[in-house]
């Protein structure tokens, strides 16, 4: 079959692209080997949100239930039911993809593509059976894999990627996850919530290595009081698998041997190449390399996602498919290379970020005002009971504009998106200021913020 795109791969990059071009009126194949969706949807954001969101359910009734006048006899949990419901969610997100195929008439192939030529892809399907296709454009987005730790390899049991985490038939007594990144954060607080003894290790000076340091300062805090160990500036020495788990031996303010049921290794990403004897050419980390067209060293073949490297997040693999979408396919589109994103890491407290890190800033030598407002100080914050946390902002000088912003506390990645947005259209501190912000609401506390900068917030 000829078609005039044909994208290589079915989660956030390679779906939205698909549905892009086929929105533009081109012929699209999306070739995906296992489901679409990718890794987000069947094996990454979406399931482990509602793991996370079962966890801080429990975590309330069994930690908080008297605070907030409630009575439990005998309250426990079906882990299998857990798991269930995270891979329900999973299911019901991958087949929405799939409707969107059918509803833009976009051919979903199921199985391994074969990158032969700029113009021919191979598929072997399920059965075995092979068939090509030729397209004038393909769309490369292959994403990415967990990368094992050297010394201590996957076996899927007591040493475990994050795919496993949201699958384990039975919930260990101890875990120990090697990085403190998102990933690991996020594991940490959902098999801690449910009984598990958790100890994450971190080789860098802070949990959430690349947020801002006063809010891995707040998670790191909120965690030790929860009863997660956390060891920053940890280096791992020695690994080994034993029979009942796994020892690790560390070197940190103090060295130490740990042992567990099982290890979560979180510590990064491994390209996955596609397939082929066409050779594309790499970056130095091994990623493929691609100009600012999205387009890689061979002509008419494209890259977006994860696999042309960080961050590796859906949303930045979504805005990087419609870029290369809209510039092979829309008259006149240029476009764009990623700039300022929003990150987030849905711990508890939660997590999110945009634009420039103080520390940043410094380096720079950016002339800026910073506000800070602790959700202390937020009426709703305290009427949901989570006042951990608060909203932080950089103000660049002389002319007022944001330079970044890091909220740490109640739904901070829901609220990031106005900072954003504010980052985006130059927006000014003034601007946010003459906004009126609902109350009680949490984001109030971006308003105050802002004001605080200047000495005139008003709670605080």
């Amino acid at each position: 079959m000829n078609y005039d795109l044909i994208v290589i791969g079915g989660g956030p990059a390679g779906y939205v692209g698909a549905i892009r071009a086929a929105q533009l009126g081109k012929r699209v194949a999306c070739i995906e080997k296992e489901r679409a969706g990718g890794t987000c949807l069947n094996w990454g954001c979406i399931p482990t949100k509602a793991l996370l969101r079962n966890a801080e359910l429990y975590q309330i009734m069994a930690k908080r239930a008297a605070e907030f006048g409630f009575k439990f006899d005998n309250l426990g949990f079906d882990w299998g039911k857990i798991i269930a419901r995270s891979r329900d969610v999973s299911d019901k997100n991958a087949g929405g993809i799939e409707f969107l195929f059918k509803k833009n008439k976009i051919d979903y192939i199921r199985g391994e593509a074969d990158l032969e030529t700029a113009g021919t892809v191979k598929v072997k399907l399920a059965d075995g059976k092979v068939e090509t296709h030729t397209a004038a454009k393909i769309l490369v987005a292959t994403g990415c894999a967990s990368r094992p730790l050297p010394g201590l390899p996957f076996n899927g049991k007591t040493v475990i990627s994050s795919k496993e985490a949201m699958v384990l038939p039975t919930q260990p007594k101890s875990l120990i996850i090697i990085g403190a990144g998102a990933i690991g954060v996020e594991f940490a607080y959902f098999y801690n919530a449910f009984g598990t003894k958790v100890t994450m290790v971190e080789m860098l000076p802070n949990a959430l290595p690349y947020e801002d340091v006063d809010v891995s300062t707040v998670v790191e805090k909120a965690y030790q009081k929860q009863g997660i160990g956390v060891l920053t500036n940890t280096k791992i020495t020695k690994t080994e698998v034993t029979e009942s788990g796994v020892r690790v031996t560390v070197e940190g303010k103090k060295n130490e041997t740990l042992e567990a049921e099982a290890a979560l290794v979180a510590i990064g990403v491994t390209p996955i190449l596609p397939v082929g004897s066409l050779k594309l050419e790499l970056t130095e980390r091994g990623y493929l390399k691609v100009n600012d067209s999205y387009e890689t060293s061979v002509p008419g073949v494209y890259a977006a996602g994860d696999i042309i490297g960080p961050p590796w997040l859906a949303h930045v693999a979504s805005f990087e498919a419609i870029q290369a979408v809209e510039g092979m396919f829309k008259p006149g589109a240029k476009p764009k290379r990623v700039g300022s994103f929003p990150a987030c890491t849905y711990s508890h407290p939660q997590v999110a970020s945009v634009g420039l890190l103080e520390r940043e800033a410094k380096e720079r030598g950016i002339a800026y005002k910073l506000g800070k407002f602790p959700f202390m100080a937020s009426g709703k914050a305290r009427a949901v009971g989570d006042v951990d946390g608060f909203v932080k902002v950089l103000i660049g000088e002389p002319n007022g504009e944001i330079l970044g912003a890091h909220i740490v506390g109640p739904e901070a990645p829901e609220m990031i998106a106005e900072m954003g947005l504010a980052i985006t259209l130059e927006a000014t501190y003034e601007e946010i200021e003459a906004t009126i912000h609902a109350h009680p609401t949490l984001s109030e506390a971006v308003h105050e913020a802002v004001s605080q900068a200047f000495g005139e917030a008003i709670h605080i």
